[in-house]
């Protein structure tokens, strides 16, 4: 009887248990808040924390649910904050330019620090230094744009003025690679990981990396809307210190970021890797806005025709809601 006894409490006490942790585990299920996350493209290393986060728990661990939407550029993923289809935006710094003319938005943490893009020119081509691009025919993606302030902004730099090197407007990267193949073009400004691509199939050579000669720019930022700012800022605290959180992680688990980053990016083992070392010398770790890339960028908006005059850069930007910052 004594042992029937105590079999029957044992088996009560681990009735108790199970049903503990299946309350700990439905009161955590309940705890996560669904984060509306955007994109302003698929396949930018830019935004791999997003899934490297996702995948290691981390926006969960801060009560996240997130649910991860990509877009075909900067101009959409900006009309779907304003449509109010996303809470956060992940886009390019110069973005700002659309803050200063009234969208409903702010960014509250930068991402990437310093431009990762390319200058990369044909595998059989007789150009292999920076130097040799004086007065060469470069491609970028449309006039007013990233890629063509970027290809200026070198010419400058070199001492040949802003029209040094001649920027010639084709649209996507397809469009330039092909143009590029065909010699209408001498070269083109890519992303990374394109230009890996082309690298390693034997198409492209990378004659110059734009991190490399400028280091004070915000080339991606984090958005919300002004509206979840007022209603919900907790969940823009929250989702901040997951991003932060991913990227020291990233930078302490390298084999398991690159496994994530390669179907994202389209690269194979080696080619990711490269990518790696790349961005993780970009990646802030703390969301800070550097004072002195906030001036560059305000500058760009006037050079690019984006803004007849440089705006108030603290109208467009808030630290508030950054790790460490309540």
């Amino acid at each position: 009887m004594a042992t029937f006894l105590s079999r029957q409490l044992v088996r009560r006490a681990l009735l108790l248990v199970v049903a503990a942790h299946l309350s700990i585990a439905a009161t955590n299920a309940r705890a996560q808040e669904a984060l509306r996350v955007g994109r302003a493209i698929a396949n930018s290393w830019s935004f791999v924390p997003l899934d490297v986060g996702m995948a290691a728990g981390i926006f969960a661990k801060h009560g996240l649910s997130i649910e991860s939407v990509s877009f075909t550029g900067s101009a959409r993923l900006q009309q779907g904050m304003a449509a109010n289809s996303i809470d956060i935006g992940l886009s390019s710094g110069p973005e700002l330019a659309m803050v200063a003319k009234g969208a409903p938005v702010i960014a509250v943490g930068a991402i990437v620090l310093s431009p990762r893009m390319t200058i990369t020119v044909r595998a059989n081509g007789p150009i292999r230094t920076p130097q040799e691009l004086r007065g060469k025919r470069i491609g970028v993606s449309t006039s007013a744009s990233l890629t063509e302030w970027l290809t200026g902004e070198l010419s400058r730099r070199e001492g040949w003025g802003r029209e040094g090197i001649q920027a010639v407007a084709l649209g996507s990267d397809a469009a330039q690679i092909a143009a590029m193949k065909t010699a209408q073009i001498d070269g083109l400004v890519l992303d990374v990981a394109t230009a890996l691509r082309l690298e390693n199939a034997g198409e492209g050579r990378i004659v110059l990396y734009f991190g490399d000669i400028i280091k004070n720019f915000i080339q991606n930022a984090a958005y919300a809307r002004r509206e979840l700012v007022a209603s919900n800022p907790d969940r823009i605290r929250r989702f901040l210190a997951g991003w932060y959180e991913t990227i020291a992680y990233m930078r302490t688990h390298k084999e398991e970021s690159i496994r994530i980053a390669m179907p994202i990016v389209d690269l194979p083992g080696d080619l990711a890797a490269r990518g790696y070392d790349q961005w993780m010398e970009a990646y802030s770790r703390d969301g800070s806005f550097d004072p002195v890339a906030l001036d560059l960028l305000a500058k760009s908006f006037v050079e690019m025709g984006l803004l007849p005059t440089e705006p108030d850069m603290s109208r467009l930007y808030t630290e508030a809601f950054l790790p460490g910052r309540n």
